[in-house]
């Protein structure tokens, strides 16, 4: 269940990769190219509840570049009573709609794919734990609500809900 915790946080940066693919903005790329939306500063956001946990709130700072199309992203996770620590993301593009990658608490590798308007996320954490995330992009392209689920064997252990901002 440890690891639970950061899972749901986990995925919430990326969770933004499509956020800027559906704002309305006079830059040709920013519509084009969803992870340019992590390029510079962001923030997330969210309330975390795990079985038999009493429910506490998380907050990350990311810092992204783009580099020969990958994108890398390292965030600074604060959680209620823990020490801060980093997560770091390596995404691209594999085809139109679909992301894949890796982030340094996943065992396995992070896969995004768009589903209308909005993106999900999958991935594998130590301990038989598969988070799903969703991303609905909000109004404006720079910011996008996260749904996130965290299974162990078959069985939800946890919930998040958030907000993921462009700073």
């Amino acid at each position: 269940m440890k690891f639970a915790g950061r899972l749901l946080l986990a995925a919430l940066p990326l969770a933004l990769l499509g956020a800027s693919a559906s704002a309305v903005s006079s830059s040709p790329d920013r519509q084009t190219d969803p992870m340019r939306f992590f390029e510079g500063k962001t923030e997330s956001i969210s309330t975390i509840k795990l079985m038999m946990r009493k429910t506490y709130r998380s907050r990350t700072i990311g810092s992204g570049e783009i580099d020969d199309g990958i994108l890398k992203l390292v965030q600074r996770v604060h959680e209620e009573g823990k020490a801060p620590y980093d997560r770091r993301w390596r995404m691209r593009q594999v085809a139109p709609g679909r992301f894949t990658g890796s982030m340094s608490e996943a065992a396995g590798p992070v896969t995004v794919e768009q589903v209308g308007e909005r993106y999900r996320f999958r991935f594998k954490m130590k301990g038989n734990v598969s988070i799903e995330q969703w991303l609905m992009p909000l109004p404006g392209g720079t910011s996008a609500r996260t749904r996130l689920s965290i299974r162990k064997l078959g069985l939800t252990v946890g919930k998040s809900e958030g907000v993921i901002r462009k700073l």
